[in-house]
């Protein structure tokens, strides 16, 4: 496939690491909440296996913020999200779906307390911003919102624990997963998380002091010689290998949570309100006609730009895939689809029109690892 550059420009975002990773090697970039995030450093595979070996240094900048403060924020939060978020403490993280009038989805952020009134939406692709302000002027809640300067390095791999270990001490090891804290470098607190999109284990630097963040960064590759520390990003095979949903790929606004395995985020028993919650009851009651699946695919290279269907041998619809990669692991490619009942359970199979070709298609359970 022609690959074209991407023309930079004061609309289209540039972060604090943009000139190190550039250094370091980037050869692709994708556009992330209007901001440029890093989408591979030479082969897929290559990265992939470093990273379940060793640790890697994200720039994942375009994780953006959206900071909810004041007298109402709690209400705001809540409904926004179907998860009940009553209970949540500080110092904690929540993966927490959020949904329109619909019942459907509008992006799926890890929600950060931060305080009683202050939290921070970790956003995936989307305008969530606008979203929350609407809310908040429609019912006229006492809230301030916006975008805070807060820069994302993730520090991910089987390592990552050692490296961070050498620059914040043994303290930095007994955070517990989707907790986070401060944590001093040279006289400034940062707010790190045991966070992190990969399944290798890792954490994620909140950077409000962009010089102090500067001088992090650059002490994670040397003290990170001795664990092999390289630049990398989000990996595609390693995020289909572990089942991890990417919103405006896997799954968008036209799905529910349910669609989408997200069941135990849906809280629909307790007193919370939050939008689309009558909605979502019903599809509950009705049971859905679809599900986010596995699917294997016969082929040794795929490159997935836009959704596939996959029909059976008499040309029915079964589903769509929405994202794919081959596997080095399996020795085989891999995708995650949007699969319609009855056809919705593992073993189930179909056809994929590849360049001219039908390509056997069988359905799996998720994750693939």
């Amino acid at each position: 496939m022609k690959s074209y550059p991407i023309a930079k420009s004061r609309r289209l975002r540039s972060t604090p690491y943009t000139s190190r990773i550039e250094n370091q090697g980037v050869t692709a970039y994708t556009v992330y909440n209007h901001m440029l995030l890093p989408a591979a450093f030479g082969s897929l595979e290559e990265s992939c296996d470093h990273l379940k070996k060793n640790v890697q240094v994200w720039d994942v900048s375009a994780e953006r913020q959206v900071e909810i403060s004041g007298h109402d924020s709690a209400k705001l939060i809540q409904l926004m999200t179907c998860r009940d978020l009553s209970k949540s403490k500080i110092g904690r993280c929540y993966y927490c779906p959020i949904i329109d009038e619909n019942g459907n989805l509008v992006n799926d952020p890890v929600i950060l307390k931060l305080a009683e009134d202050r939290w921070w939406v970790s956003i995936a692709d989307s305008d969530v911003i606008f979203f929350a302000k609407g809310l908040a002027s429609g019912n006229n809640f006492n809230v301030k919102i916006f975008e805070p300067n807060v820069d994302i390095i993730a520090i991910q791999g089987p390592k990552s624990f050692d490296l961070m270990e050498k620059i914040f001490g043994q303290e930095i090891k007994e955070l517990k997963f989707f907790g986070f804290n401060y944590y001093d470098f040279k006289g400034v607190k940062h707010l790190i998380a045991r966070s992190g999109w990969s399944k290798q284990g890792g954490f994620e630097i909140y950077v409000e002091n962009t010089k102090s963040g500067l001088e992090l960064y650059d002490q994670l590759f040397e003290l990170g010689k001795e664990f092999n520390v390289k630049a990398g990003c989000p990996n595609l095979i390693e995020r289909i290998e572990s089942g991890l949903l990417s919103y405006g790929n896997d799954f968008d606004n036209n799905d529910n949570p349910f669609e989408c395995g997200f069941e135990k985020y849906v809280n629909l028993e307790t007193d919370i309100n939050f939008l689309g919650k009558d909605k979502l009851k019903n599809i509950k009651k009705d049971g859905i006609k679809r599900k986010l699946m596995g699917v294997q695919i016969d082929i040794n290279k795929i490159n997935l730009t836009k959704s596939l269907n996959i029909k059976d041998e008499k040309g029915n619809l079964i589903g769509d895939l929405r994202s794919a990669c081959y596997s080095p692991h399996f020795k085989k490619s891999i995708g995650i689809a949007m699969i319609n009942e009855p056809y919705c359970k593992a073993s189930a199979t179909g056809l994929l029109e590849i360049d001219g070709n039908s390509i056997a298609v069988k359905v799996c359970d998720l994750p693939f690892i």
